[in-house]
């Protein structure tokens, strides 16, 4: 039986009565961000921004099924106020953030991969600090019940979780992105990601509707 977060979040689930038009401006603001860069030929910067996107497409799937499997609740839920709950754990408003969080991320690397800062190089200590930054923020988004955990393994007293499957991956396969060494490359790496998170929601999605 869900808990009364999964619950709340199921009475909304792409629901479209919750539109608000502040989505309009969020999603031209998203085009803005990336044209500009585009203009600017940072395609390094592009291709990690979808990258980290598309990273948590795949999370926010693999939180649905989890759902689906166990009936109770999802590692993390979004069953707050929304113009859209899109997944289970996955509004527009958060869907639009990571759409551009990946680029911003990216636009702090130096330009030489093994300059270091605090001893570590500067990849590292970016994604670490990216994802630190990252988790501070879903605790506090917990805390006003906009993100909901109801498991106890993953909360607030065990953040390593959060950390690891929850963002670092995240920016690992953002900045190898970024940092590969052709635009071939880069293309396939993004494409194989937004592959998967495709072919999850075909399968689990639109094939077994578990999402």
């Amino acid at each position: 039986m869900p808990t009364d977060f999964a619950q709340q979040a199921l009475e909304i689930l792409r629901d479209g009565s919750q539109f608000q038009w502040y989505v309009i401006p969020l999603l031209a603001l998203v085009f803005y961000v990336y044209t500009n860069e585009i203009s600017k030929q940072n395609w390094n910067v592009v291709l990690a921004g979808l990258a980290f996107w598309g990273a948590d497409w795949i999370n926010e799937i693999v939180n649905s099924i989890f759902f689906h499997l166990n009936v109770r609740a999802p590692f993390w839920g979004a069953p707050g106020s929304t113009a859209f709950l899109i997944l289970i754990g996955l509004n527009i408003e958060i869907m639009f953030m990571f759409s551009i969080a990946g680029l911003v991320w990216s636009k702090m690397l130096l330009p030489d991969p093994k300059t270091k800062i605090l001893g570590l190089p500067n990849r590292a200590f970016i994604a670490l600090a990216g994802s630190v930054f990252c988790v501070v923020v879903e605790i506090w988004l917990n805390q006003v019940n906009a993100l909901t955990w109801d498991w106890s393994w993953w909360d607030a007293n065990t953040p390593w979780l959060i950390f690891i499957f929850g963002y670092l991956w995240f920016f690992v396969v953002a900045f190898w992105v970024h940092d590969l060494d052709s635009r071939k490359k880069q293309i396939a790496v993004v494409s194989v990601i937004w592959g998967i998170a495709a072919v999850l929601v075909l399968i689990f999605g639109l094939g077994l509707g578990w999402i």
